[in-house]
């Protein structure tokens, strides 16, 4: 029997041979809009789905279906499809699972437009959304109702670093055969696969560690080979948000690095954890690799390493926490995570701001929250960086 590729053999190998692209040792870019076809009767067999070939770069493109097979290979899912963004992603995966007056239940934090997407389908259709901690099965129990259509998690929640047990919500979502969506943004195929814990689809931004270098937008969306069908001729084909092929020629290029890098963003946070735990103007460190996190055992039992993202909590207001920001002198403000670079920002006022304040806090998100998404540099420089910002808001106190 053949052995089975190791991940990072898959991440440069997968869902390509060059055999097939006159020996092409790279992905061939097809940066075309539309494909020829040999015949008026095979254009009609083609669209009938009579005949295997490509019609339009919407419906599919050979550089998009070399990433989509690869990203299935790696999350041990049966198909994958990519989108234009990750909210795409999002959006398309919930309209596919959901009708009018239909319910979802969501882990109790989530992204901001993901919560402005749900409210949106409030709205518009009745879709009420419940959000839940989901840290024992008789609490998810309780929350289904007859029209739950889906369970809807991030783990690690964006940003508060919360982690939900994969196993234990799959194992209850199965009694009542409703399938759990898991968006694995924060963790990648690298550091976890939700599907070989039970769960339905999984989805990315790939904006994020995917791409790893901070210029492409994109998402991409995993699963069963009959699920991923029906979304690619339905909610994708219909609303249109696919991805060109020169964004998933950059994702194909970035994945190859993947490993080594989430490496290398893992063993950073890990230090600058253990140097944030000890300053005194942070007041807690939310981190799912620190050993004394609440979740530690879960992200031993479903997580290969704990991330490269930290949120923190200062000690005193907004303007505080605000104030470390614009202080910092290499680390960027910027909202994305996954990059080369250290990027740094502040929830309540820039990802989660849509989110109503009284919801924000109850999802953990308070004005002196901050998140980092360690970079690649090296370690000494980043906590360097941080700690003259944060030693400056310690001295502005001594002398108020």
């Amino acid at each position: 029997m053949k052995k089975e590729h190791g991940f990072e053999t898959k991440v440069i190998h997968g869902g390509y041979d060059s055999k097939d692209f006159l020996g092409s040792l790279t992905t061939p870019l097809f940066q075309t809009s539309t494909f020829t076809f040999d015949s008026a009767e095979q254009g009609e067999m083609r669209f009938a789905g009579k005949e295997d070939g490509y019609i339009y770069s919407r419906l599919g493109n050979p550089t998009v279906k070399a990433l989509e097979d690869r990203i299935a290979q790696l999350e041990e899912g049966e198909a994958g499809l990519a989108f234009g963004s990750g909210m795409a992603a999002v959006s398309a995966v919930l309209i596919a699972l959901t009708k009018a007056n239909d319910h979802i239940l969501c882990s109790r934090g989530v992204y901001g437009c993901t919560f402005g997407l749900l409210t949106m389908m409030e709205e518009k259709y009745n879709i009420q959304t419940d959000f839940s901690d989901m840290k024992t099965a008789e609490q998810i129990r309780s929350l289904i109702k007859p029209e739950t259509s889906c369970i809807y998690i991030e783990t690690p929640i964006n940003p508060t670093m919360d982690l939900i047990d994969l196993e234990l919500v799959s194992t209850v979502a199965k009694e009542h055969n409703i399938p759990v969506v898991v968006d694995n943004t924060f963790c990648s195929p690298y550091l976890q696969k939700p599907l070989t814990k039970g769960c339905d689809v999984v989805l990315h931004s790939a904006t994020k560690y995917i791409g790893g270098h901070g210029d492409v937008v994109a998402g991409l969306l995993v699963g069963k080979q009959e699920f991923i069908q029906e979304v690619a001729m339905t909610t994708q084909k219909d609303i249109g948000g696919i991805i060109s092929p020169f964004d998933a020629w950059l994702l194909l290029r970035g994945l190859k690095t993947l490993p080594v890098r989430l490496d290398r963003h893992c063993q950073n946070a890990e230090k600058i954890v253990a140097y944030l735990k000890d300053h005194p103007v942070v007041e807690k460190v939310y981190f799912p690799g620190d050993a004394t996190n609440p979740d530690y055992d879960i992200m031993k039992k479903q997580m290969k390493q704990g991330g490269g993202l930290i949120s923190f909590e200062i000690k005193g207001e907004k303007e505080d926490a605000q104030y470390i920001l614009n202080q910092l002198r290499f680390i960027k403000t910027a909202v994305s995570l996954g990059d080369a670079e250290t990027l740094i920002q502040h929830p309540a006022t820039m990802t989660h701001s849509v989110v109503p304040e009284e919801t924000r806090r109850r999802m953990g998100i308070t004005d002196q929250l901050v998140r980092l998404s360690v970079g690649l540099e090296a370690w000494e420089d980043i906590w360097e960086d941080l700690k003259q910002a944060l030693d400056q808001v310690a001295s502005a106190r001594l002398h108020k």
